[in-house]
């Protein structure tokens, strides 16, 4: 685009600072089953698409599926998980990626019920194996909207695209919004599924990633973002240093914006 030139890449660090290997691979995967299943979802020509009312059953309590339940969280969906594992309950209801943890199926589904009612999303964990829930579910006559096998074909991103990360040295509850903004600004008119990504992870990523967003895009939301945000931190309007994390397939990159030394 003119006028908005991503820079040279002799021009950019070789290694991420703030953004951890665990932290940028949870996040990625969120995003990544987020496009999967936000793909199932209704068409909304006059809002966002949106999974409400719709039940995702995640089957074991891992690490892909805390990152699956996060993303269904912010499509709209509710959520089933299994786990007999008492530490990775916790953890998981630590870490805010399940709501309730449960005994029984039966308890899991009163608390589904309403919720798929009001179209709103929630995680329930069964605290018993995932064998033993899908045989309860099969008995029960329960059929899942969407199930974990739908969304593992999920086909890689194009050359054309980039997972954009962007955090901040300090004040991340100040800052972070205003870069979000600019973000959005960015988007086509008409990509509600990258608004409602915007809008709504930072709420469902919770604690994990209070310090840094992430985003998938192409060179045209890439460049006027990096543009905006090089032009805010050199006019003072962004108050804080800015880190900039460029993931293309094959390449990553990294840019920081630092505040304009001001004379005393």
């Amino acid at each position: 685009m003119p006028g908005h030139r991503l820079p040279e890449p002799s021009t950019l660090k070789p290694a991420m600072t703030r953004i951890s290997a665990p932290l940028f691979e949870f996040l990625s995967g969120v995003e990544r089953s987020y496009a999967a299943l936000i793909a199932h979802a209704e068409p909304a020509p006059q809002g966002e698409p949106d999974l409400g009312g719709k039940l995702l059953y995640s089957s074991e309590l891992d690490a892909e599926s805390c990152a699956r339940i996060v993303a269904a969280n912010i499509a709209g969906a509710a959520t089933i998980v299994a786990s007999s594992d008492p530490d990775l309950q916790r953890q998981a209801n630590r870490d805010g990626v399940v709501d309730f943890v449960v005994t029984s199926l039966d308890e899991a589904l009163r608390i589904l019920k309403n919720e798929l009612r009001k179209r709103q999303p929630v995680a329930v964990c069964v605290a018993l194996t995932p064998e033993t829930v899908e045989a309860e579910m099969r008995e029960r006559g329960v059929v899942p909207d969407l199930a974990s096998p739908l969304l593992s074909g999920l086909s890689p991103a194009s050359d054309a695209e980039m997972l954009l990360l962007w955090s901040v040295s300090s004040a991340p509850a100040r800052w972070l919004p205003k870069l979000d903004a600019l973000a959005s600004d960015c988007l086509a008119p008409g990509d509600r599924i990258g608004r409602r990504w915007l809008r709504l992870a930072p709420r469902y990523l919770g604690r994990r990633a209070q310090n840094v967003r992430l985003m998938r895009c192409d060179q045209a939301v890439a460049e006027p973002f990096v543009a905006g945000v090089r032009q805010r931190t050199e006019s003072g309007e962004v108050d804080v240093a800015v880190e900039i994390r460029l993931e293309a397939p094959g390449n990553s990159h990294v840019l920081e914006f630092q505040l304009p030394v001001r004379s005393s």
